[in-house]
């Protein structure tokens, strides 16, 4: 198995953008001395996550008598606007979550970040190879990846059987054909988080992902703008399988992934049959299941075939999650971080958050199912684009969320995703 190429596709888009950031943070490890106390802000509150978080400081910590890392666990959908305002007001926690593309950039174009290019260890290089590139500006590193995550959709195989679906979907009109049968079996086909927008924002990132090529997204990448033609066709095709009703019931009130009633819940306890996400699925929705523990027919499938767009088939859609230094962080950080990707810390990621780990060195210690057949996938695709709201950065980003669950409400269409876009980059 190989991670270098979800990167290197990525890079390849972030490589676009980065050089437009001609500014850089300053900030570089520097010696603190004594006792040291590091803040830590992570996006598990609860379950095996937030525990892993909670043993691998107090791991560090052992190994570290004169360093105390105080963490607090963050909602996931708190955490992109609590952290900039954190960030703003120049009391930031001195490791943060971060996910490379244009929200890094601007973090580093505002000096927020600390610049770790030095400080890691040649263990860590080695160990997470090309990911590393995900957090790479001007030349210089701004973070560790801890986790790799293409996207797909996961699907519950028993649902699929009772509705008599023999075979997953490859084509948007096999999904369609798919989505019809489970209606008629009573069975909601699709869940969707449409509450925490960006759930929803991922099915016109996949639509675009077929329609648009690797050379328009880079393109986009560098200028933030939905100028080919491919951005207004990617939000027609979502607008006519939106026509489809393949969504649950409430759509626009479910969250992603708090509760038994959110997206991750509904398939989590046989409510829904498929849910399009990223490869830290397995996780939530075992975190959700009434015992528990992952839900025992889930599986995997990619994004369908579109066709007439010119994005290659096999294409990827994912991120990579990782963690930053703020500028004025003690250089304990960088260590932190190094620890972080460590053989073992890797391996025990993997397991508490059930997901893929950055680590090269970790990846035999991935056995589900699902995600087996997530790395089989992305070892046969072509490239891998970033998520669109994380490659355009936040306000691009937001822009284009909302436009997209705006459509999802009925209030919006393709061109006003595009519109959107355009407005907000030209405010940027």
């Amino acid at each position: 198995m190989r991670f270098t190429k979800v990167v290197a596709g990525s890079a390849a888009v972030l490589l676009g953008l980065l050089a437009l950031s001609g500014c850089s943070s300053s900030g570089s490890p520097s010696a603190s001395g004594g006792d040291v106390t590091l803040t830590f802000w992570h996006n598990s509150t609860t379950g095996a996550g937030k525990q892993y978080w909670e043993d691998t400081a107090a791991a560090f910590e052992k190994l570290h008598p004169n360093v105390k890392i105080e963490i607090q666990a963050v909602q996931n959908e708190e955490m992109d606007g609590k952290l900039q305002t954190a960030l703003n007001s120049g009391d930031a926690p001195d490791i943060f979550m971060a996910r490379g593309g244009g929200k890094l950039a601007d973090v580093v174009k505002a000096g927020q970040a600390m610049d770790i290019t030095s400080g890691i260890s040649d263990a860590s290089k080695s160990a997470v190879g090309n990911s590393l590139s995900a957090f790479a500006i001007d030349g210089k590193n701004y973070g560790m990846p801890v986790a790799v995550l293409p996207s797909g959709i996961f699907y519950s195989s028993d649902l699929f059987t009772k509705a008599g679906i023999t075979t997953p979907p490859t084509t948007i009109d096999g999904l369609e054909k798919a989505d019809a049968q489970l209606t008629a079996a009573g069975i909601d086909p699709i869940a969707v988080g449409a509450k925490d927008a960006w759930p929803a924002a991922h099915w016109y990132y996949n639509f675009a992902l077929r329609a648009c090529s690797q050379d328009v997204l880079n393109a986009a990448a560098e200028s933030r703008k939905f100028d080919d033609p491919c951005w207004l066709t990617a939000g027609k095709n979502l607008q006519a399988f939106i026509n489809t009703n393949p969504f649950n019931d409430g759509f626009l009130t479910t969250a992603a992934q708090q509760g038994a009633g959110s997206s991750a819940g509904l398939l989590a306890n046989h409510q829904a049959s498929m849910e399009l996400m990223g490869a830290w699925d397995p996780g939530v929705i075992a975190s959700l299941t009434p015992d528990t523990k992952p839900l025992s027919d889930l599986k995997w499938f990619p994004f369908p075939d579109v066709p007439g767009g010119a994005g290659e088939s096999g294409a990827m859609m994912g991120g990579v999650d990782g963690f930053s230094c703020w500028v004025n962080a003690p250089k304990e950080c960088v260590d932190f971080l190094n620890f972080m990707v460590e053989k073992s810390n890797q391996e025990a990621y993997a397991t508490a958050f059930q997901t893929l780990p950055a680590s090269q060195d970790a990846q035999s210690v991935v056995t589900d199912p699902a995600l087996k057949d997530v790395l089989a996938a992305y070892n046969k695709a072509p490239y891998v684009s970033v998520w669109l709201d994380t490659l355009y950065g936040q306000s691009v980003g937001n822009a284009l969320n909302v436009a997209v669950v705006d459509m999802f409400a009925g209030k919006g269409d393709a061109q006003g995703i595009v519109d959107a876009v355009n407005a907000a980059a030209a405010k940027s």
